[in-house]
């Protein structure tokens, strides 16, 4: 019961981390083409998210974190040279 149990515990951790890191549920998509395309890409974008978060040895939740902090500083980077470009 207990192995099951764990590869069970695998398998909901990936859930998880498909709809929360690689937005699976947030798709705006219509079709069923576009629907497959965006299951496709968020696991293809889950499972590199995984072999990074195995190379480096963090979560991949954290790892998310810290893509978006970094992105959040670039854009913010960016719009303050525009409004000094403007200024």
């Amino acid at each position: 019961i207990t192995t099951t149990y764990k590869k069970r515990w695998a398998v909901e951790v990936f859930h998880k981390s498909l709809k929360s890191n690689a937005s699976l549920a947030k798709s705006p998509t219509r079709t069923v083409r576009t629907q497959s395309n965006h299951v496709f890409m968020t696991i293809c974008a889950a499972f590199k998210l995984e072999c990074l978060s195995i190379k480096t040895q963090k979560n991949p939740f954290a790892l998310c974190r810290k893509l978006l902090i970094n992105a959040s500083r670039a854009a913010y980077d960016q719009l303050q040279l525009l409004l000094a470009a403007t200024a």
